[in-house]
């Protein structure tokens, strides 16, 4: 059976100077190509605490505060007002479904005409009788427009537990049984922290969703979304101007090329906007508090709005592990 696999400490000299690297050299920045997808990030505060969690949400950390109705419906409006293109709104946290609002405004997305993605264990939170009825409104009302992808760290109860707790597969399985039934569009996330191969996990995932007669494709990688695992002291090159072409990638492969999240920090008059899920806490990537001021955000981190990658998490998960939260 698989075991974690073991990583090599990270240099303090690296990540620090937004223009240049350790090493001296230019550090490599995305611009944003078009908003695809719109995160909002839903609060902090999770029913559990996972192991290797890195937005470190548990039942006490609510250092990012639940976002109001009111306060997503100001972001929708500017980015039809102004034209974005965006066709997603995502939601994570934290567990999404902990937010008491979260049912009306997911039906005030919906009725937007946004497809929606929402990240969730699957766990009590969703499993409530007033989110269940939500949610059974929401798909006769809309839907595949509306897709809940659920986190099952691996395909075996001894490992997922591992990093969410004892008893917590068999509870994540039942909220995938009750949305299987019921006929909504899912996707699984995975996480790839095991010593085993894309084939043999793949395998052992399809394995689970037919003994369950789960309707998801381990196979297709928009049903299984296997992350690379990110640790924070774990050794990552940094990434220059000169990665695009050693590494045969494109600034526009990754994820800040195409999506922006939102955060509202505790105690906050209002919520900002930061490049992606990747970084709610970081303040040297807070872009403004408008998606507009996003789109010009200079200095620092940015540099016209394009964001300058000094975070280990952009080398780890998206360059080099070339992943996307949007799957």
């Amino acid at each position: 059976m698989p075991s974690l696999i073991a990583v090599r400490e990270l240099s303090c000299e690296k990540f620090v100077d937004p223009d240049f690297t350790a090493a001296g050299e230019a550090r490599a920045s995305v611009a944003l190509a078009r908003l695809e997808t719109l995160w909002i990030n839903t609060g902090s505060l999770c029913n559990i605490e996972c192991e290797n969690c890195y937005i470190e949400s548990s039942p006490s950390n609510d250092r990012l505060a639940y976002i109001s109705e009111a306060e997503v419906t100001a972001f929708l409006n500017e980015i039809q007002l102004t034209d974005l293109g965006t066709s997603q709104i995502g939601f994570t946290g934290g567990e999404p479904f902990m937010n008491p609002q979260i049912i009306p405004i997911l039906r005030n997305v919906l009725q937007r005409g946004f497809d929606v993605l929402v990240l969730t264990n699957a766990m009590q939170p969703m499993m409530r009788p007033r989110v269940l009825e939500g949610l059974r409104e929401l798909l006769q009302r809309f839907g595949n427009r509306l897709t809940l992808r659920v986190s099952l760290d691996h395909y075996a109860a001894e490992f997922h537990d591992r990093e969410r707790g004892v008893g917590s597969f068999a509870k994540a399985c039942a909220g995938l049984d009750w949305l299987c039934r019921h006929g909504f569009k899912l996707s699984v996330a995975g996480r790839a922290c095991w010593a085993e191969d894309m084939e043999e996990a793949r395998s052992g995932y399809q394995d689970l969703f037919e003994k369950n007669a789960w309707s998801i494709d381990a196979y297709d990688p928009s049903g299984l979304v296997l992350f690379p695992e990110m640790h924070e002291r774990g050794d990552v090159p940094e990434i220059t101007t000169a990665c695009w072409d050693i590494l045969g990638k494109s600034p526009g492969d990754v994820m800040c090329a195409t999506s922006r999240m939102v955060v509202k920090r505790r105690g906050a008059a209002s919520p900002v906007v930061v490049p992606c899920t990747l970084l709610p806490y970081d303040p040297r990537f807070e872009m403004g508090s408008t998606l507009g001021e996003a789109r010009t955000a200079d200095g620092g981190s940015f540099r016209n709005g394009a964001v300058k990658l000094n975070h280990r998490y952009c080398a780890e998960f998206c360059v080099l592990g070339g992943s996307s939260c949007s799957g």
